[in-house]
C-alpha cells in the first residue's frame, strides 16, 4: 500500500456527493455555513447520521463510539522515557510498514553508527531520517515546544521524508510541484487525490478547520487519534503522510502524559484493512479502534 494516500473526489474528503466545495473559495463559503449552524463547543447531541455528517464537514472523516480508556494516563516524563527506550523498535516497525527490508537487529546496528552491508541505500536513509524525526519529536515534547499545528507537522515531515518526497516540509501545492495525493489501496483499489488548490490553499484551509474542531475535544487521546486519521486521509504531503500523522499523534499523546500508541509490523494486515475502510468510506471508527488496541501492545 502506498504511503501517498488521499481520498477521491467521488467519495471525497468532503465528497462531491455530499455537496462539499470543489474549489478553495467554495470551501471557505461552505465552512462558514457549517460554522454558523453549529453551537460553540462540542458537537451537539443529535442522531448518529446528523453527527456523522457534521464530523465529515468539520474533519473530512466520521467515527462512531470508540473507547479510548485503554490508553492510560502516566506522566510526560515517563512517556518520554519509555518512548526513548523503545526507539529502535518504534523506528523498525514504522520502516517495516513502509516495506523497508532492515531487520530490527540491523536497525539497532545502524542507529549505533555502524553501516549495515547488503542493504539498499534508500532503506538506510529512511531509517536514519526516521531516527532524526523521532529525536526531534522527543526534544519538542521535552522542551514544551510541541504543538498540534502545521509548523510542527512541516518540520517533522521535512526530516522524515527528506530523501523520499518530491518536496518535503510543506503541503502539496505550496512548492513548485503540483498534483499528487492519490492512493493505491491494499485491496487493489485506487483513490484519486484531492486537488490542493492554488498554492495549496485548499489543504491549508482543511487543516485549519480540522485543528479548530480538535480544539473543542477535551480528551487528548481522542484529539491525537482523530488527527492521525484525518491527516492520513487528507494526504497533505506528496509522501510520508501516515508517518507524519503518527508522529503528530505521538507528540500530542506524550505531551499530555500518555504513552505513544504505535503500530506493530506484525499487525500490518489489520492496519491496512482499516486504512482501506478509511479511504473508501471516510469512516475512521475501525482505524481509531485499532490504534487504541495498539496502546497495550509491545511494538517489538
Amino acid at each position: 500500500m502506498s504511503d501517498s494516500k488521499e481520498p477521491s473526489r467521488a467519495t471525497g474528503a468532503r465528497g462531491a456527493g455530499r455537496g462539499w466545495a470543489q474549489t478553495a473559495s467554495e470551501y471557505v463559503q461552505r465552512r462558514s455555513t457549517v460554522a454558523a449552524r453549529r453551537p460553540t463547543g462540542s458537537l451537539p447531541a443529535r442522531d448518529d447520521a446528523a453527527r456523522r455528517r457534521e464530523q465529515l464537514d468539520l474533519t473530512g472523516i466520521t467515527w462512531g463510539e470508540v473507547d479510548f480508556s485503554p490508553i492510560t494516563a502516566s506522566t510526560t516524563d515517563r512517556a518520554r522515557a519509555r518512548f526513548r527506550a523503545r526507539l529502535p523498535e518504534l523506528i523498525w516497525n514504522t520502516a517495516a510498514l513502509e516495506g523497508n527490508a532492515f531487520t530490527l537487529p540491523e536497525v539497532r546496528t545502524l542507529l549505533d553508527g555502524v553501516t549495515v552491508g547488503g542493504r539498499r541505500t534508500d532503506d538506510e536513509r529512511q531509517i536514519l531520517a526516521l531516527s532524526e524525526a523521532y529525536s526531534s519529536l522527543d526534544e519538542m515534547v521535552a522542551t514544551g515546544g510541541f504543538a498540534l499545528d502545521k509548523v510542527t507537522s512541516d518540520r517533522l515531515h521535512s526530516e522524515l521524508a527528506l530523501h523520499e518526497s518530491i518536496e518535503s516540509g510543506h503541503f502539496r501545492g505550496q512548492g513548485s510541484v503540483h498534483g499528487g495525493g492519490s492512493v493505491r489501496l491494499s485491496n487493489g483499489g485506487f483513490v484519486e487525490g484531492l486537488d490542493a488548490g492554488a498554492n495549496g490553499e485548499t489543504l491549508v484551509e482543511l487543516h485549519q478547520n480540522l485543528l479548530g474542531h480538535l480544539a473543542t475535544i477535551p480528551d487528548a487521546r481522542q484529539r491525537a487519534l482523530v488527527y492521525n486519521a484525518a491527516a492520513t486521509r487528507y494526504q497533505f504531503y506528496f509522501d510520508g503522510n501516515k508517518r507524519t500523522a503518527r508522529l503528530l499523534m505521538t507528540g500530542e499523546l506524550m505531551t499530555h502524559g500518555f504513552d505513544a500508541t504505535n503500530i506493530p509490523f506484525a499487525r500490518r494486515l489489520e492496519y491496512n484493512l482499516a486504512l482501506d475502510t478509511l479511504f473508501e468510506t471516510a469512516d475512521a471508527t475501525e482505524l481509531l479502534s485499532f490504534l487504541v488496541s495498539c496502546a497495550s501492545v509491545r511494538v517489538s
